[in-house]
């Protein structure tokens, strides 16, 4: 085990993310004129609320959505309808030519009761083990599934390789370090980032008619971090 090897960085929202919206009475295939107006139509639904068809702005909409990424929750507000409720974005629809949003879907959930979400892992620092076998590091696994209360879901799960020393180790989800409210769904043997070496000059001299030997580095394009 290699306890410790991952340092995770809670980036959690200092300041919460806030989103204004309001009442939708377009409906249907009205819609369109809504989007050419700049107004993006959203759905808000959940356990214990009534569903209601709203509507934002759409800059002021993908600018909570980006700082929201998929595991921060958004507190909406509607006049006279919701105030501060805590919502996901489930669902975000794209028109797929100009990337234009279409629909956005808003998930109710509450403070008190834990959520599951899938949190992004990003990769720092260098592998004093990838360096000594002239090798590269790979993230096998892009994201991690974890429960926690919604406002103690983290950003990003970021992963130190400083302590990945050992050329043939590897960091599991197991060693992950999450926070003691955070708790981990994925299986903990899940390899999250390894090292691959390029095969020897030697190897691909003797592969027989070129075969499909690698060139030194060659297989560094498969690194994603």
């Amino acid at each position: 085990g290699f306890n410790g090897i991952a340092r995770s960085t809670h980036q959690m929202t200092t300041q919460a993310i806030q989103l204004n919206l309001e009442p939708r009475v377009v409906l249907g295939k009205k819609v369109k004129k809504l989007r050419k107006a700049g107004i993006i139509p959203v759905h808000f639904y959940g356990p214990g609320v009534d569903d209601k068809a709203l509507q934002c702005d759409q800059s002021t909409l993908i600018r909570a959505l980006f700082q929201a990424g998929g595991t921060t929750p958004i507190i909406i507000n509607v006049p006279d309808e919701i105030t501060d409720q805590l919502v996901f974005a489930r669902e975000i629809q794209w028109e797929p030519v100009r990337g234009n949003i279409l629909h956005v879907d808003l998930l109710a959930v509450r403070t008190d009761q834990k959520v599951s979400a899938q949190v992004p892992i990003s990769l720092t620092g260098d592998s004093p083990g990838a360096r000594e076998a002239g090798g590269t590091v790979i993230l096998q696994l892009r994201e991690v599934s974890v429960e926690a209360m919604p406002l103690e879901i983290p950003n990003e799960i970021v992963v130190d390789l400083a302590q990945l020393t050992d050329p043939n180790g590897s960091i599991r989800a197991g060693d992950l370090e999450l926070g003691g409210n955070v708790t981990l769904t994925t299986d903990i043997e899940e390899v999250i980032a390894r090292i691959e070496v390029a095969r020897a000059v030697e190897e691909t001299m003797e592969a027989p008619d070129g075969g499909d030997a690698a060139e030194p580095g060659e297989e560094q394009d498969n690194s994603s971090a």
